[in-house]
């Protein structure tokens, strides 16, 4: 990868998000129904290769119901309302009703209740009594105080998911989570992120990783870029990451860890082009958060909107496009790419003349 200078004493290198690529067609195409874009991570198979970010205006008890039945995963913030409160939907609403000014304000003062452990078994009773794969997250400050509680309740997928994700935190204030041995020692999958790096990536499949999350994720919600100068173009990363994958395969004797793209896909032309920089699967929010079934009533956030301390978040009102499974799986009402995006994909996929995800991460790109 080439490098530009900054100055006499800095230099960076070049790198590409979503919007400086393009899929570049082959010699043959093939029909859409000929295409899979079925995706199995550790014992889960599913029909369509993607999660639902683990956000209280994307993903409440009954949504990832919904979105398991249509067949991807939705993933509970276990950090959010549904387990601080029995019944989060006034505050729901409240919170959609907010004038921008109070935002902050009153975000912290909802979510200063306290995490309940018991309605973390609950809710994760609820989504696996209803027959889909049950998915939590927490950040990894919180992993160690509740992470028995949430596999006790017999959670399938466990997500760790921060801004910034690596293999061992320091601390001087606590005891540092050590990924590494916390991975080994559960009997879930995990999945963990946000990497943007080959050398971040590498240390965290080495720590037992079923997955990685690659970006910070909240990309239509969050102002880290403005707040901290923090940011990564997506394409970019996606495809180092992809090269630790195949360098962690050879090093591990043949172990598989999967590349889940998060962040800055607000639609079906960003998750093809992720899944052709080196991604299995994506994480994605706001396209859900625009779904009729959505807890946030059109309006989406994150947790760095409440952050004590640093907010790098805000409310954003996206409005309501369709059902999710119009969102998802379509028809389509619109032109923009924000409905049926994973029969854009398909679509996308038979285009380029690919038949099923791992031979489609290997159409040729160009930069615009």
């Amino acid at each position: 990868m080439s490098e530009v200078e900054i100055g006499r004493s800095k230099r960076a290198r070049e790198a590409y998000g979503f919007d400086d690529i393009a899929l570049v067609p082959s010699r043959r195409t093939r029909d859409p129904e000929d295409v899979s874009i079925d995706w199995q991570i550790d014992a889960y198979q599913l029909r369509l290769p993607f999660l639902a970010a683990p956000m209280d205006s994307v993903v409440s008890p009954a949504s990832a119901i919904a979105i398991g039945r249509l067949g991807g995963v939705g993933v509970l913030d276990l950090e959010g309302l549904w387990t601080r409160y029995a019944d989060p939907e006034p505050l729901l609403a409240e919170i959609a009703e907010l004038p921008a000014e109070r935002v902050v304000k009153r975000l912290r003062e909802i979510y200063g209740e306290p995490v309940k452990e018991e309605l973390i078994v609950a809710r994760i009773k609820q989504i696996r009594d209803a027959g889909v794969v049950a998915a939590g997250a927490l950040s990894p400050q919180r992993t160690a105080q509740f992470y028995k509680t949430v596999v006790n309740a017999g959670v399938d997928l466990f997500v760790i998911r921060g801004t910034t994700v690596s293999a061992e935190h320091v601390s001087h204030e606590s005891e540092p989570l050590n990924l590494k041995q916390f991975v080994y020692d559960l009997d879930v999958p995990v999945v963990a992120g946000g990497v943007a790096t080959y050398k971040a990536a590498l240390h965290l499949m080495r720590s037992g990783a079923a997955g990685v999350l690659v970006g910070f994720g909240g990309g239509s919600s969050h102002t880290t870029k403005n707040v901290l100068g923090i940011a990564v173009p997506m394409a970019t990363a996606i495809s180092d990451v992809a090269a630790a994958r195949r360098d962690y395969m050879d090093e591990s004797g043949g172990r598989y860890v999967h590349v889940i793209a998060d962040g800055a896909m607000g639609g079906s032309g960003e998750i093809a082009k992720a899944i052709a920089c080196g991604a299995d699967g994506v994480m994605i929010g706001s396209p859900l958060a625009r779904a009729v079934e959505a807890p946030g009533h059109g309006f989406h956030w994150g947790a760095e909107a409440w952050h004590g301390s640093v907010p790098r978040g805000v409310r954003t009102h996206l409005g309501t496009v369709g059902t999710l499974e119009e969102i998802l799986v379509g028809p389509s009402n619109t032109a923009d790419g924000t409905m049926n995006l994973f029969g854009a994909l398909r679509r996308a996929m038979a285009t380029t003349g690919y038949s099923d995800l791992k031979e489609f991460q290997r159409v040729e790109l160009t930069v615009s």
